[in-house]
């Protein structure tokens, strides 16, 4: 009984021992980029905080209600245009990654090529990657000039990879970047082949996709007529004091609740039925 007891007190001051003087470990959380750095990086403006972006948004947010509650002193309508210049940069964004979403897979093919060229020539794969920084195509030298310094620096061929990737942070580059780790990482002659092959795949599956956008290009910009159609005659009617008036009413107010409603789930549901697959980053 004695030694239990003995035992108990020793696991006791142990534990005292441990709570005060013994170093704790901090668990690492490891989290991806959020939604807005997502964005940015698409876009191609990963150096941008997402905090500049809010604030941008809530500057024109602001300037734009102050302004139309100037002009038609009615505080609902000056909420409502409030929150659509708010978006504007958002919406701007959007449109900037899929301009250069398209730019990009439309020039891999090239760049795929001149890497094709580099290796038959002799160079190293790492070499190869480095020399699009000044032959490649003029959308993607930046990123490849900063690869080309970032393996001089480290020597490691992989880091630099995942590094590349973070910068284009394009669904093609991710397979394009890939397919050559796996093919440094294996070895052997087939890496012409293998660039070829991807070059003929990538030129195919571009144009499929700019033909299959052409014939949809309609949905999407009568989509968007349709909703800023209303907020355009709303505008207009700013100016006529006497009417935008009525906006300032409770009923007023549940029309432009309902009708903000109606024109976010009606957008969304033209653009869903008439998109078309979006290529997604799994290897990101």
């Amino acid at each position: 009984m004695g030694a239990v007891v003995g035992l108990g007190v020793g696991l006791g001051l142990l534990l005292v021992y441990s709570a005060f003087f013994l170093p704790r470990r901090t668990p690492v959380v490891r989290t991806g980029p959020g939604r807005v750095q997502h964005l940015l990086s698409r876009a191609g403006l990963s150096q941008v905080s997402p905090a500049s972006l809010l604030t941008l948004c809530a500057v024109l947010g602001a300037a734009a209600g102050g302004v139309m509650l100037g002009v038609s002193g009615t505080l609902p309508v000056a909420v409502a245009f409030a929150l659509l210049a708010a978006y504007l940069p958002v919406a701007i964004l959007r449109g900037r990654a899929h301009r250069r979403q398209r730019e990009l897979a439309e020039v891999w093919p090239e760049a795929v090529d001149n890497l094709a060229s580099g290796v038959r020539a002799g160079l190293s794969l790492p070499d190869a990657l480095a020399g699009l920084g000044v032959r490649g195509p003029e959308p993607l030298r930046d990123a490849f000039d900063a690869f080309a310094l970032d393996y001089q620096i480290s020597g490691r061929f992989s880091d630099s990879l995942d590094r590349l990737k973070e910068r284009l942070a394009d669904p093609v580059g991710d397979r394009v970047i890939e397919g050559l780790r796996v093919a440094r990482e294996v070895g052997g002659g087939e890496l012409g082949r293998l660039l070829r092959n991807l070059s003929g795949y990538l030129r195919d599956d571009a144009r499929t996709r700019s033909e299959m956008e052409a014939r949809q290009s309609w949905t999407v910009n009568g989509a968007r007529l349709a909703v800023a159609a209303p907020w355009l005659v709303l505008l207009v009617l700013s100016f006529q004091s006497d009417v935008v008036q009525r906006y300032a009413s409770a009923g007023g107010v549940v029309v432009l609740g309902v009708g903000a409603g109606l024109c976010v789930v009606a957008y969304r549901l033209m653009t869903r039925l008439g998109r078309l697959p979006v290529e997604r980053r799994i290897l990101s």
